[in-house]
């Protein structure tokens, strides 16, 4: 076995954490392991051999090279300033190094406590583990930036939420885990000499080619804009919602991360919220660009000791143009338009109009919409729809714009079914395979997981069909 682990965190940012070994959990074992990214990460297949226990995968022992640590940050919580956070449940295992020269940390949740668990116990449930292993690789399916799982394990360890659960634990891949609330932190302690250094730290490592420039600071924190901007008008074109957009849950790079109360849209309710604690629907699916912009100017004022005030407001303002252009580019995908038109964003509005109204399917409907022919006025899309004389009228206009571009269906069709998931991981979906995964069967849990990595793929199963009334039904939390 040739893996490398480096720990640069650990050597070029005393202060900024605290060394740690995991507490392994009781009767341990690997369940599921995600054989892609095993590979891409060169991992050879002895160390997900069930005769070795858990293993690394449950904290039990360490690799060469591994020197864990718990990172500390801090961040707004539902727009209040909460303090010091950090890892509370979760430890950074070590820095992957391929031959390549590219670099992952490993991350374990669930790994015992640590000195930022407050009141907490340091664990993660099998339910909640379960959840964000089948997210974060659903939306990397997607093509939506996200950490990836790499493996789960389950115990006999029991952990106290509402009810009675089992402890377990995964292991989450990322280039980078530093968070907006990373800056926070030594902002808030009125250090801003150590914001500077995880500034400089994170451009050497993540942003290179930007080492040298005499604006370094305002590049990068540009980049940063234009990644979150990106990031958040991607999860709006699939229907995601995160659910706890905290300045502790933003990553620096742009990825989706933290995995909790999430969920994607069923309905098409643009003031859908996924979470049951989020009492004031801040965190709803239509006000999640406007989270996103606020949260970016709780970073961008940790930064204001070494980059100039209006810099950072002139660079805040490239936000919403980001944001839009990349949410327009994937809307016009989706509803097959190569060619950009002054009246597009009526025409989806006019569609958005009648979905809420209806309550229609999100995925559904546009996976749908990419059977269009543009010379028949016949489309499976009319039997989802009561007001159909509303929906003819509309799909009129549409049928008019697409004969506009004279391209011809096949190219359209299948253009749109690569913008168009058939799949999405609807929060039913999750906790049909969570039940049966709570009790020892995990068929469902590995199927469902195969299905999510091709979305774009025809199907005609239960996956791809409404939920049903009991799945529409589901609330989330954030306990894990």
């Amino acid at each position: 076995m040739n893996l490398s682990f480096t720990h640069h965190w650990r050597d070029e940012l005393p202060g900024f954490y605290t060394e740690l070994s995991p507490t392994p959990l009781d009767n341990a074992r690997l369940i599921w392991h995600n054989e892609p990214l095993a590979q891409q990460l060169e991992l050879p297949a002895s160390l997900f051999s069930p005769q070795s226990g858990a293993g690394v995968w449950g904290g039990e022992t360490l690799l060469p090279g591994m020197q864990p640590l718990a990172q500390v940050y801090s961040g707004h919580q539902f727009g209040v300033w909460a303090g010091q956070l950090g890892d509370g449940r979760g430890i950074l295992l070590g820095e992957q190094q391929l031959t390549d020269g590219s670099r992952f940390d490993w991350h374990l949740k669930g790994a015992g406590l640590t000195p930022y668990s407050r009141m907490g116990d340091g664990r993660a449930v099998l339910r909640s583990t379960l959840r964000e292993s089948l997210a974060s690789e659903a939306m990397h399916a997607l093509g939506i930036p996200t950490t990836r799982a790499l493996s789960v394990v389950t115990s006999d360890t029991p952990v106290y939420r509402e009810t009675v659960e089992q402890g377990a634990m995964l292991i989450r891949v990322a280039q980078s885990h530093v968070r907006f609330g990373h800056f926070e932190h030594f902002y808030y302690r009125r250090e801003p000499a150590k914001v500077q250094q995880l500034a400089d730290y994170v451009i050497r490592h993540h942003w290179p080619q930007l080492v040298d420039e005499k604006e370094k600071y305002a590049l990068w924190f540009r980049d940063v804009v234009t990644k979150t901007a990106q990031l958040i008008a991607r999860w709006q074109t699939v229907g995601f919602a995160h659910g706890v957009m905290n300045t502790d849950n933003m990553s620096i790079l742009g990825l989706t991360m933290d995995y909790g109360p999430y969920g994607f849209l069923d309905d098409y309710q643009p003031g859908f919220i996924c979470n049951h604690s989020d009492h004031q629907g801040r965190y709803s699916f239509d006000n999640q660009p406007a989270v996103g912009l606020w949260n970016l100017q709780r970073l961008a004022q940790t930064l204001s000791p070494f980059i100039a005030v209006d810099t950072l407001n002139d660079t805040l303002d490239v936000y919403q143009h980001a944001l839009l252009t990349e949410y327009g580019q994937r809307m016009r995908a989706k509803l097959g338009l190569f060619i950009e038109e002054k009246g597009d964003n009526d025409l989806l509005n006019g569609l958005f109009a009648l979905m809420e109204r209806e309550g229609s399917d999100y995925t559904r409907t546009f996976r749908m919409l990419s059977e269009t022919e543009q010379q028949s006025a016949a489309s499976p899309l009319r039997d989802e729809f009561i007001d159909r004389a509303a929906f003819d009228s509309w799909f009129a206009t549409y049928r008019s714009r697409l004969q506009q571009e004279h391209i011809d269906d096949a190219r359209r069709q299948q253009s749109m079914k690569l913008a168009n998931p058939a799949i999405v991981l609807r929060n039913w979906l999750a906790q049909r395979a969570i039940e049966q995964a709570e009790r020892g069967e995990y068929e469902e849990f590995a199927r469902l997981h195969e299905a999510l990595r091709n979305p774009f793929a025809d199907r005609n199963d239960d996956y791809a069909s409404r939920p049903p009334e009991w799945g529409k039904r589901l609330e989330v939390s954030c306990s894990s």
